[in-house]
């Protein structure tokens, strides 16, 4: 009589993926979108609460950058492993930690008395969202076939993407103004049940490769990813002090023990030989652009818009939600350009229409201008990233083998958050210059972007398996 071939944990493996027969895709698309747009709700939500709050702490200048660092630090420290996590001990069983975890740590940062609890709330806060975050492509590809409906599935999940950083400044901007405690209890209650409702629907899958877990690559990488965070963090009040330097020299170094660790290990956090794929580095030199170029902008923006003209912080919510709402609307549509434009030039082409966006922006951020001169660019900025958050998620999970889909999902956003704290850190100390100067390093960055993603030139049998 047959037996069932069971895996070396002694588990059965997943059938193929998107083809499990108790899996309900509807429903996993919506729970994992609806808790990534909490997550990146949560990720942009102080920038508008950030007056207020550094106001009740009394924290001084030099440390307001941690108030809205955290949660990127535990974001780019945690989403790799998150990622390798997922896909061996379970993708569902990360994603119900990390949403039970992000409400938990919303609610502590809501209750939070000093700029440490704060800021340590964040970073943990920035730990669960890199689990919900890396969880949740891998739950779609497993629920979602290859084709036209995972183009579909992963097209929605990225527009939720810009849907969460569309809607956290506008509750933070309207709740803000009663108390900046409520946006974060209400996004607390918001992750929690998003959790509950993953526990109800969602299928367990994974892909266990046997053998024990790299703890030591995951602590090399996380210290590494840290030193380096920290080193871009310290380095707004001056590049050229002894603690940045030292801190950017031992995320290096660090580095480069995780490589060598990655080398020996029996079952590496990420398989080395995927930085031999040119599709998987064309895919990571888009996220890491898109983190350098929109998202370095775009976090600081409403910042400049406070203090250059007389918006009040909830207009510039609004402002904010007409370049990020635009992108959600675009990031739906771009399905339909799946049969006529491959994911990897459609990078390209969101990478071009930001920088084109942000140009026509330019003179826009001063006192003599109105807003309705920023609305053009923003609209046109809107659609590049749109663009960028419907290819990258597709592509990240099609760079990898499906297996290792939610590692691949960490490997992407992983990049994209380094590269969104360097482009925050870059934006600020450009702008001193003048809010010009941020715009036009800002486009300069996006083109770089788009030649990152055409230097890299997968072989002809990928760039079909791609389109």
């Amino acid at each position: 009589m047959a037996t069932d071939h069971l895996s070396p944990r002694g588990t059965r493996p997943d059938p193929a993926p998107g083809r499990h027969p108790r899996s309900r895709p509807g429903a996993t698309l919506a729970v994992t979108s609806a808790a990534t747009a909490v997550a990146l709700m949560n990720y942009t939500a102080p920038a508008l609460t950030l007056p207020s709050t550094a106001a009740a702490f009394g924290t001084p200048p030099s440390a307001q950058a941690w108030l809205l660092n955290g949660t990127p630090l535990g974001l780019a420290a945690l989403l790799l492993v998150a990622g390798s996590l997922a896909d061996d001990y379970g993708r569902r069983r990360v994603f119900l930690a990390g949403t039970l975890a992000l409400g938990v740590t919303t609610g502590v940062a809501a209750f939070a008395d000093s700029t440490l609890t704060f800021t340590l709330a964040r970073i943990a806060q920035g730990a669960a969202s890199a689990a919900i975050l890396a969880s949740s492509l891998g739950l779609l590809v497993h629920a979602f076939p290859a084709g036209t409906a995972r183009i579909r599935a992963t097209g929605v999940w990225g527009a939720f993407v810009s849907a969460g950083i569309a809607i956290g400044p506008l509750l933070a901007g309207a709740l803000g103004t009663i108390d900046w405690r409520l946006v974060y209890e209400v996004l607390a209650l918001a992750a929690l049940a998003a959790g509950a409702v993953a526990f109800r629907t969602l299928t367990e899958s994974r892909a266990p490769r046997g053998g024990r877990p790299d703890l030591p690559g995951a602590l090399v990488l996380g210290l590494a990813l840290t030193a380096l965070l920290t080193a871009l963090t310290l380095g707004r009040d001056g590049w050229l002090r002894a603690p940045v330097g030292v801190l950017a020299a031992a995320s290096v170094a660090l580095l480069a023990v995780f490589v060598l660790v990655e080398r020996r290990s029996p079952t590496p956090m990420i398989d080395l030989g995927l930085f031999r794929r040119p599709l998987f580095l064309s895919t990571s030199s888009g996220a890491l652009f898109t983190g350098l170029a929109v998202l370095g902008l775009f976090t600081y923006l409403p910042t400049m818009l406070q203090q250059a003209t007389s918006i009040s912080p909830l207009g510039t919510a609004w402002l904010f939600l007409f370049w990020s709402g635009t992108s959600f609307v675009v990031a739906l549509q771009s399905k339909r350009l799946a049969d006529r434009v491959s994911a990897r030039h459609q990078l390209v082409l969101g990478f071009v229409l930001s920088a084109a966006g942000v140009l026509a922006m330019l003179g826009a951020v001063s006192a003599t201008a109105g807003w309705v001169r920023l609305l053009p660019g923003l609209a046109v900025a809107g659609a590049g990233s749109g663009l960028l958050n419907a290819a990258l998620p597709r592509l990240s999970v099609e760079s990898v083998p499906p297996e290792r889909a939610a590692m691949g999902s960490g490997a992407n956003n992983t990049a994209r958050y380094i590269g969104s704290s360097a482009g925050v850190a870059l934006t600020i100390a450009v702008a001193t210059a003048g809010a010009n100067a941020a715009l036009t390093v800002s486009a300069g960055l996006s083109l770089l972007g788009a030649v990152a993603v055409l230097a890299f030139r997968p072989r002809r049998a990928v760039r079909a398996a791609t389109r």
